[in-house]
């Protein structure tokens, strides 16, 4: 295991959270860096935005690799990237493409479990087979599930924790560092995950989310920000430009 993808393990502490407010161009990682942050982790749809594209790999590979590469040169603490499904239709592929970030030096990748050609979400034991080619590079993998971005909000109970717990087991089996549970929200549903789940607990901070000291008290090792502060950094500008113009 290399320093940074040590370092970077190291940082994900149930109860004392590593904090990632999602950058997405080695400006803005820097700006991040300065803050006081100890790793800077892409958003997918934020690295898209920012480049004129949609989220869900519609910016193209080579493009995000690129990004990767200046990320990881301007900045003297782990990168982590969101990779979305890992850009393959196959396992292969996607260890493939893993290898390529970790060649560049990024420390950690994000993949989600959510199939964009089908619909829905992949089948564990499939995602499993694309976490272990990824994880097997010793990059650390962020294995993400998206049963709470695709189950309205009212609906998450016991029984689909359940389900979460399912595939965090599976993707821990496979060598996955942590689970991410985007859209998780209720301090029950994260107390229980983290109480019994195999991995360090990932959520992202949404506007009805518990406080970062709650989300600790609850056990979370790490918080994310998603696109928001990409979006806030948009609407910012959109706003002076709006100012400009209309004068």
């Amino acid at each position: 295991m290399t320093g940074r993808i040590q370092q970077f393990t190291e940082l994900h502490q149930p109860g004392q959270p590593l904090v990632l407010y999602n950058i997405w161009d080695a400006g803005s990682a820097q700006a991040t860096v300065r803050a006081g942050a100890k790793a800077v982790a892409t958003g997918s749809l934020s690295v898209a935005g920012a480049q004129g594209f949609d989220d869900g790999e519609k910016l193209p590979f080579d493009f995000a690799l690129t990004n990767a590469r200046h990320i990881v040169s301007a900045v003297d603490v782990p990168v982590t990237v969101d990779l979305e499904t890992g850009y393959g239709d196959s396992a292969a592929a996607v260890g493939a493409n893993a290898q390529q970030m970790k060649d560049v030096g990024v420390a950690g990748l994000n993949l989600e479990d959510q199939d964009f050609s089908a619909g829905g979400l992949r089948d564990v034991s499939a995602q499993a087979d694309r976490i272990k080619v990824a994880a097997d590079t010793g990059l650390f993998i962020n294995a993400r599930t998206d049963l709470f971005i695709q189950t309205p909000i009212p609906d998450h109970d016991g029984a689909l924790a359940q389900k979460a717990l399912e595939r965090c087991q599976a993707y821990a089996d496979a060598g996955a560092g942590s689970f991410f549970v985007p859209f998780a929200i209720s301090e029950k549903l994260i107390g229980d995950i983290c109480a019994k789940a195999k991995l360090p607990i990932n959520v992202m901070m949404m506007p009805d989310s518990p406080s970062t000291l709650r989300l600790a008290e609850l056990g979370v090792a790490r918080i994310s920000y998603g696109p928001g502060p990409w979006m806030a950094a948009m609407s910012a500008f959109e706003a002076e430009a709006l100012k400009i113009f209309e004068s």
